[in-house]
């Protein structure tokens, strides 16, 4: 258990864990739509998150392929596709939640849900039902030990972005639930 100073939240790697898989199944979900077939950063990212959430050391691993999976993004021929990717570069990043009590933080935790959804709207020819009712499998794939988690930290901060708009309605309905 780390606990690094006065004001920081208390996370174990078993929380890191239940983290970092809720990120997975969501990208899971979106990176279908990744639109570059030849480019594996994606798909590297969330194998890199599946494998610290099935019990694997948390590595440099993690954050490489992140970081590789936000730069494929760039590379992406849609809109959809660019989300999808980031969907995969959180999921791989949300191992590395900090134990820094900010709303900044809650990012980690529900970021590659709110870029999955924006993706899977984004194909549906920029339908906000279709990222709605993502959100919502997100809400429900969402265990007891996850809603423990993202209460340590304060609420989402709200932003302009649809991912951020996403991000605060999934925050919303996890905590009000």
């Amino acid at each position: 258990m780390a606990r690094i100073g006065p004001g920081d939240v208390t996370l174990t790697m078993a929380d890191l864990r239940v983290v970092t898989r809720f990120a997975a199944e969501c990208a899971a979900e979106a990176l279908p739509l990744f639109d570059a077939p030849d480019d594996g950063r994606p798909r590297a990212a969330l194998a890199a998150a599946w494998a610290f959430a099935d019990g694997a050391e948390r590595s440099r691993l993690q954050r490489v392929t992140a970081v590789d999976a936000a730069r494929a993004a760039k590379d992406a021929h849609t809109p959809a596709g660019r989300h999808a990717a980031l969907a995969a570069a959180d999921a791989a990043a949300s191992a590395y939640l900090h134990p820094l009590a900010k709303a900044t933080q809650v990012g980690h935790i529900l970021r590659a849900a709110a870029h999955a959804a924006h993706a899977v709207e984004l194909a549906d020819g920029d339908a906000p039902r279709s990222g709605d009712a993502q959100l919502d499998r997100a809400r429900r794939r969402a265990t007891p030990e996850l809603v423990d988690v993202l209460c340590r930290y304060p609420r989402a901060a709200a932003g302009r972005s649809r991912v951020a708009a996403l991000t605060t309605a999934l925050d919303d309905a996890l905590r009000d639930r």
